[in-house]
């Protein structure tokens, strides 16, 4: 069943920042307590799953992660008994440590264990007490991390790995604009609908991982979203155009 409050997203501004950040797709957030080997006690954490990388955040506005915990080694997910009433506990064991989570509601707890188990294990879990509309979700989310991994295995391996800005220089050593996301063409129209009031363009790699694309979005009759590829021709870039339609003359 699906939790009464669900969480709010973060603000716009702090969803861009991070995404710049860990430049990895969010499939799902909210609220979890963590106890890692190393902790003493549960953290209370708001926590992103992107990609196969949960991202534990101080608080809800926070653009920088504190901590973070890969799960793509993922060996099995454990659900284990909670003396805390309508309260989900359940334990990732990994190779090298087994982490334990708490969810404040056993509802969030089924979505959190239905969305870690389809990116790690690349299929959606039948064992998971979720709505249709859940389902769904998590078989968007299985289509989104699948093209993913196929993307990432066609980046070249000489490329040259990108690093987090830090601090006030992030605009000054970014050798990219600040429209630059690494993000697919979905994305990128997801981003656009979404999220209107933040900008109409976004610069993303190209498909072949040798140009670059550009995603507009375009509001004459009504909102539009358009795709341009941009060629690299020796030290310069050019946009190769769309051809005009006869229905977009008259």
């Amino acid at each position: 069943m699906m939790a009464k409050n669900p969480p709010k997203p973060a603000p716009r501004r702090i969803f861009q920042e991070r995404l710049k950040i860990t430049a990895l797709p969010l499939y799902f957030e909210g609220f979890l307590l963590v106890k890692r080997s190393e902790y003493q006690e549960y953290k209370h954490y708001w926590t992103e799953l992107r990609g196969t990388t949960l991202f534990f955040y101080s608080d809800k506005k926070s653009p920088t992660y504190v901590d973070k915990l890969d799960l793509i080694d993922l060996t099995c997910l454990t659900d284990q008994n909670s003396t805390v009433k309508n309260c989900a506990k359940f334990t990732l064991v990994l190779p090298k440590e087994e982490v334990q989570l708490k969810t404040e509601n056993t509802e969030s707890g089924e979505e959190w264990r239905g969305f870690i188990l389809t990116v790690t294990e690349l299929s959606v879990p039948q064992h998971v007490s979720l709505l249709p509309g859940q389902v769904i979700r998590l078989r968007e989310v299985l289509e989104r991390e699948r093209k993913r991994r196929i993307e990432t295995e066609q980046t070249p391996s000489s490329a040259v790995e990108k690093k987090e800005p830090t601090g006030d220089y992030a605009d000054v050593l970014s050798p990219m604009p600040a429209c630059f996301y690494t993000v697919s063409r979905k994305e990128a129209t997801e981003m656009l609908e979404k999220n209107p009031s933040l900008g109409n363009m976004i610069l993303r790699p190209g498909s072949d991982s040798k140009s670059y694309s550009i995603t507009i979005r375009q509001e004459i009759d009504m909102p539009r979203i358009k795709h341009y590829k941009v060629m690299s021709v020796g030290k310069n870039y050019t946009i190769e155009l769309e051809k005009p339609r006869l229905k977009d003359l008259l």
